[in-house]
């Protein structure tokens, strides 16, 4: 099957998965602004949910039990999509927690899946070229679900965190096993051997493992500051030997732009570096955030060159 395109028509498939709050849709955010909707198609496998938040609630198992979720469905429009097919695909509306009127969902270039499950089974693994998993401390995944659910959704302090808890079992039965079907890990959080200022940005650990080619780097190192990045090797959790690629946050931002434009540099493409990556919100931006989607981006692009 050829990719979509120029005289294809299967798009480059991405799946980033995570637990709830993790950065899912940030980081899917800056990927599509990046190259535009009109190249990327993204969805969240979290609209395959069963039941809505009412229902849910005389349920003996939470949103991120498989029970809880259309799986095969999602299995056969994930395939549906990779071979360059619309889908109509159910809708879970976060705000109020109903589902909603389905809609119409058409591949372009690329398709980005995020979502709590979409490495859930290995029919649906295959159907990716690039898979993450988001995987920051515990610690500020709470910090950060707290916060998003109380602004946005509604719920007080108190109820996020019994919700959490109860969860807690199904996030280490069904949503941490994806960890290890991804071909990059992302890790955003502090640098545990430094004693920087609380206020420091987090920086990110990017686990990449040899399943998919990744871009190579000697260059760009050569030309930037070892301090905005660096690379080594180090131990995956099954102990096999992997790439362990850490992006500073204390680091300025110009030397840190330096690295991006590097990096963009060896994609060899005639674009401008995208201005939109790295932003959380209107008004911060991460740097750390900045260049993982970078080389996401550099993934995605590399596939259709």
């Amino acid at each position: 099957m050829e990719r979509a395109g120029s005289s294809t028509s299967r798009p480059v498939m991405l799946a980033i998965a995570g637990d709830s709050a993790a950065g899912k849709t940030t980081l899917t955010k800056g990927l599509v602004d990046a190259l535009g909707a009109d190249r990327i198609t993204s969805l969240c496998v979290d609209d395959y949910h069963c039941y809505d938040r009412q229902e849910r609630k005389g349920l003996p198992f939470t949103a991120l039990h498989p029970d809880c979720n259309y799986v095969q469905i999602m299995e056969q429009h994930l395939q549906l999509l990779a071979t360059g097919q619309p889908v109509l695909k159910p809708v879970y509306d976060h705000d109020t927690g109903q589902l909603t009127r389905p809609e119409l969902v058409e591949p372009t270039e690329f398709v980005i899946v995020e979502g709590l499950l979409p490495l859930h089974t290995r029919l649906a693994q295959a159907c990716f070229d690039i898979t993450v998993y988001l995987d920051p401390p515990e610690h500020i995944r709470r910090e950060w679900k707290v916060k998003r659910d109380t602004t946005k959704r509604g719920y007080t302090p108190e109820q996020v965190l019994a919700e959490l808890d109860k969860r807690e079992p199904e996030s280490e039965e069904f949503i941490r096993p994806q960890r290890s079907a991804a071909d990059i890990v992302v890790r955003f959080g502090p640098i545990e051997a430094r004693q920087d200022p609380p206020d420091t940005p987090l920086s990110a650990e990017l686990t990449l493992r040899p399943t998919v080619r990744h871009p190579d780097l000697t260059g760009v190192f050569r030309e930037s500051d070892r301090r905005a990045m660096h690379l080594k090797l180090k131990r995956d959790e099954d102990g096999r030997p992997v790439e362990g690629l850490h992006v500073h946050g204390y680091v300025p931002r110009e030397e840190s732009r330096l690295l991006e434009k590097a990096i963009w540099a060896e994609l060899d493409t005639e674009s401008e570096l995208p201005s939109t990556l790295g932003h959380i919100g209107e008004d911060t931006r991460s740097e750390p955030l900045a260049i993982t989607q970078l080389l996401l981006l550099y993934h995605m692009l590399d596939s259709v060159r």
